[in-house]
C-alpha cells in the first residue's frame, strides 16, 4: 500500500512539474481519483467487517510497519475521499484566475495530493513513528495549501500560526508515543494496548489525556482552536472546504482510535470530553454570530460542529464506562455520522463562499446583498447547507444530532443526582448551539443573498458579455450539487448509513456486547417519519408555488417598488446590516465577548456622515496567546542592549563564550576533586 502511494506521489510530482498551468489541475484531479479508487476499494469491504491488514517487515529502523484498515479507518477514509474529490473538482475551476502563477500552482497541487495521501496513511498505519511522519506530512502540506497567496501579510501570518500550533500538537503526540515505546520497547499500536492493560486505569487515563490534547489542537476544540479562525478564511475556498471537512476530522479520528487502544477510565474521560465539547460548541457559535467576514463566520461554525461531534464521543465514552449499551451506541453513532455530515455541508458552504468571493471580490457581509438574483444556484446551495448545519429536517444534520440527543435522553433513565445535572446542561448546551446556529445563518443568508446590493464596488465580479453578474461555471457548481445530493439522501434514507455504522460502532466495546440490530430500535424509527413529513411539506409548498405560477403565467403582473419607509427612492441603506441584525444579541452577550467599536459621533442638525464599525475578537486567544507574547516581548526588551551593532562587542561575546566553554568544566572538575578530598578527611 505504501509502495503504491509512493508511486502515485512520484507520478504526480513528475506530471505536475512538466504540465502546463492550464492542465495542472486536471493532473491533480486524476491523481486524487486514482488514490480514492484504490483506498476506497479496500475501505468498502473493511467497513462491513472484512479488515485489511498487511505487515511490512524491516522497512524502517523502528520495527515492522503494520498497515491495518478496520471499520473505523474505512469510515474516515471514505469521508476523506469524497470531500477531497469534490474539493479538487471545485478547485480546478476556482484556481483558473491564478493560471499565471505557475510555480505557486505546482506547489499547490502537489501539496493537495500529498495531503490526501498522508490523511489516508494516518488512518491506516499502526506504527507510531510512521504515524508521526504522516502527521508531519499532513501538517506541512496543509500549511503550503493555506499560504497559497503568501504575498499577503495576513495569509502568511495565519499560515505560520497554523504551522506552530500543528507542531505543538505533534509534541503532545510524541510524548504519548515515546512514553509507551520507552516502557514497552515497541512503536507498534499494539504496544499501547498492552501497556495500558498492564498499568492502573489512572495511568491509562493520563496517557489518553496527552493524546487528547494533541488531537484536540488539530480538531479545533476550545481552547486549542485559535489557529482555525485565521487559517480557514485566508486559504482558497476549496482548501477551506477540505480543511474544515476532513483535516480537522483527523483529530476526531485520533481521539476515537485512542479510545479503542487505551484502557482508561471511560467515565472520567467521557466527562472531560463532554465538558470541553459543550464549551467548544457554545463558544464557537457565539463568536460566529458577530463575525462580519463570511469565511470567518463559517470557520467558527467548524469549532461549533467539532463540539457537537465531541458531545457524541463524550456520551459514548460515558456509556462505555456505565455499561449503558444504547447510550454508547447512540453517542458514537451520532459522532461518526456527524463527522460525515459536517464534512458535506461545511465544504458546501465554503464552496458557496468561494463563489461569492469570485463574483464580488469581497467576503465582508456588510458589503454584500441581493446576490440571489445573479447567483441563484449558489444561493440555493448555500441555503441547503445552512439548513443542514442548523440541524433542521429533512437534511442530514438533523439525523446525527437526533442520535446524540437520543443518547443524552437515554442517560436520564440511569442518572443519579450529579449525572442528572450534567444531563440537563448537556441538553441545554445542544439546544443553545442549535438555536444560535439558526440565528447566525438567518443573518448570513438574508444579508448576503436577499435585499439590494449594498456596495457598487462588489458588482465587478464574474461577468457575462453583457456586463451583468452571472453564476459560476458548471464544474464549479457540479461538486456542490454532489455534496447537496448526498446530504438529502442521508436525510431521507438514514437507515442506509446507520447500518453502515454498525461495524465501526461495534469496535467500541468494553464489558458490554453491542446488539447489531440496535440502530433499528426505539426512537430511531421516528427518523424516517419526521424527515419524510418534512420533505412532503416542502414538496407541498413547491407544488402550490408551481400551480400559482402556472395560473398567473398569462396574466400581466405589475411590479412596484418596496415601500421605502418615507424615502423617495429605495436604498440599500434602509436594509438591515449584519451588525444591526445581531445588535440585541451583541448587547446580551457583551460581557463574554470582545468587541471593539470604531464610530464617529453625529454632529449638527443635518449630519453629513455617520460611521460605525465593530471588530470582534476572541477573548481566549487574547488570554492564551496575545498577553503571554506581550510579556515575552517585554522581557526581551531587557536584553536589547546586547545587540548594539558594534563589531568589537560581538567579538568579545565570542571570546567570553569560548573562555566559558574551557573554564567552566575545569572549575566543575576542581570542585568535585575538593569534595572528594573533604569526604576522605
Amino acid at each position: 500500500m505504501t509502495y503504491l502511494y509512493s508511486a502515485i506521489l512520484f507520478s504526480a510530482i513528475t506530471a505536475i512539474l512538466f504540465a502546463k498551468s492550464t492542465t495542472k489541475g486536471m493532473v491533480a484531479v486524476s491523481m486524487v481519483f486514482v488514490t480514492s479508487l484504490f483506498s476506497g476499494f479496500i475501505a468498502v469491504p473493511a467497513l462491513v467487517g472484512n479488515e485489511y491488514q498487511i505487515l511490512l517487515a524491516g522497512t524502517i529502523p523502528f520495527g515492522a510497519v503494520s498497515i491495518k484498515i478496520d471499520a473505523l479507518s474505512a469510515w474516515f477514509i471514505l469521508v476523506i475521499n469524497f470531500t477531497m474529490i469534490t474539493g479538487v473538482i471545485y478547485g480546478k475551476s476556482y484556481m483558473k484566475p491564478y493560471a499565471r502563477q505557475r510555480t505557486n500552482l505546482t506547489m499547490h497541487w502537489l501539496s493537495y495530493i500529498l495531503l490526501h495521501i498522508s490523511l489516508i496513511l494516518i488512518c491506516s498505519v499502526q506504527n507510531a513513528m510512521v504515524f508521526l511522519i504522516s502527521w508531519e506530512a499532513m501538517a506541512l502540506s496543509a500549511f503550503m495549501l493555506v499560504i497559497f497567496e503568501s504575498y499577503k501579510a495576513d495569509t502568511l501570518k495565519a499560515g505560520i500560526n497554523y504551522l506552530i500550533q500543528s507542531h505543538v500538537s505533534i509534541l503532545f503526540l510524541m510524548l504519548g508515543f515515546i512514553f509507551v515505546a520507552v516502557k514497552t520497547g515497541s512503536y507498534d499500536f499494539n504496544a499501547i494496548v498492552e501497556f495500558s492493560h498492564q498499568q492502573p486505569v489512572m495511568a491509562g487515563t493520563v496517557l489518553f489525556l496527552s493524546f487528547f490534547i494533541g488531537f484536540a489542537i488539530k480538531a479545533g476544540f476550545v481552547p486549542f482552536h485559535t489557529w482555525l479562525p485565521h487559517a480557514h478564511p485566508v486559504a482558497p475556498s476549496h482548501i477551506s472546504g477540505i480543511m474544515s471537512g476532513v483535516v480537522i476530522k483527523i483529530g476526531i479520528y485520533g481521539i476515537l482510535r485512542m479510545v479503542l487502544l487505551i484502557n482508561a477510565d471511560y467515565t472520567t474521560i467521557g466527562y472531560i470530553i463532554l465538558f470541553v465539547s459543550i464549551f467548544s460548541g457554545v463558544y464557537g457559535v457565539a463568536l460566529a454570530i458577530i463575525q462580519h467576514n463570511l469565511k470567518k463566520l463559517l470557520a467558527y461554525h467548524s469549532i461549533e460542529n467539532i463540539g457537537i461531534i465531541g458531545i457524541g464521543i463524550g456520551i459514548g465514552c460515558i456509556g462505555l464506562g456505565t455499561a449503558n449499551e444504547l447510550m454508547a451506541t447512540l453517542g458514537f453513532m451520532g459522532a461518526l455520522l456527524h463527522t460525515l455530515n459536517h464534512s458535506l455541508f461545511k465544504s458546501l458552504l465554503f464552496y458557496s463562499a468561494g463563489n461569492v468571493y469570485q463574483s464580488t471580490h469581497t467576503m465582508s457581509i456588510e458589503r454584500l446583498g441581493g446576490l440571489i438574483k445573479q447567483m441563484p444556484h449558489t444561493a440555493l446551495l448555500f441555503l441547503i447547507g445552512a439548513l443542514a448545519i442548523c440541524g433542521l429536517p429533512p437534511l442530514n444534520g438533523f439525523i446525527s444530532e437526533f442520535l446524540i440527543y437520543g443518547g443524552i435522553y437515554d442517560w436520564l433513565f440511569s442518572a443519579d443526582l450529579i449525572s442528572l445535572i450534567i444531563v440537563t446542561f448537556s441538553i441545554l448546551g445542544l439546544v443553545l448551539i442549535g438555536g444560535l446556529a439558526i440565528f447566525c445563518f438567518t443573518k448570513a443568508f438574508s444579508i448576503v443573498f436577499l435585499g439590494l446590493n449594498r456596495s457598487p464596488s462588489t458588482s465587478s465580479g464574474n461577468t457575462t458579455s453583457s456586463g451583468s453578474e452571472s453564476e459560476m461555471s458548471f464544474w464549479q457548481l457540479f461538486p456542490m450539487y454532489m455534496a447537496a445530493a448526498l446530504m438529502i439522501f442521508i436525510g431521507l434514507f438514514p437507515s442506509v448509513f446507520l447500518n453502515l455504522l454498525i461495524k465501526p460502532v461495534a469496535l467500541f466495546k468494553s464489558d458490554i456486547v453491542f446488539n447489531p440490530n440496535l440502530p433499528q430500535m426505539g426512537t430511531l424509527d421516528s427518523l424516517h417519519t419526521i424527515n419524510w413529513v418534512s420533505a412532503g411539506f416542502i414538496l407541498f409548498i413547491l407544488a402550490v408555488w408551481g400551480i400559482r405560477k402556472l395560473v398567473n403565467q398569462s396574466k400581466v403582473i405589475a411590479t412596484e417598488p418596496t415601500w421605502g419607509c418615507g424615502y423617495c427612492l429605495p436604498s440599500s441603506k434602509i436594509q438591515y446590516t449584519a451588525n444591526s441584525f445581531v445588535r440585541t444579541y451583541t448587547k446580551l452577550a457583551k460581557p463574554m465577548l470582545c468587541i471593539e467599536k470604531d464610530e464617529t459621533e453625529i454632529e449638527g442638525i443635518f449630519p453629513t456622515k455617520k460611521h460605525y464599525d465593530t471588530h470582534p475578537y476572541d477573548n481566549i486567544e487574547r488570554i492564551l496567546i496575545d498577553i503571554p507574547l506581550i510579556k515575552v516581548a517585554a522581557v526581551r526588551e531587557w536584553f536589547v542592549f546586547l545587540q548594539n551593532g558594534h563589531l568589537q562587542r560581538y567579538i568579545l561575546y565570542g571570546i567570553i563564550f569560548i573562555a566559558s566553554v574551557i573554564v567552566i568544566p575545569v572549575l566543575i572538575d576542581s570542585f568535585l576533586i575538593i569534595l572528594q578530598f573533604l569526604n576522605h578527611l
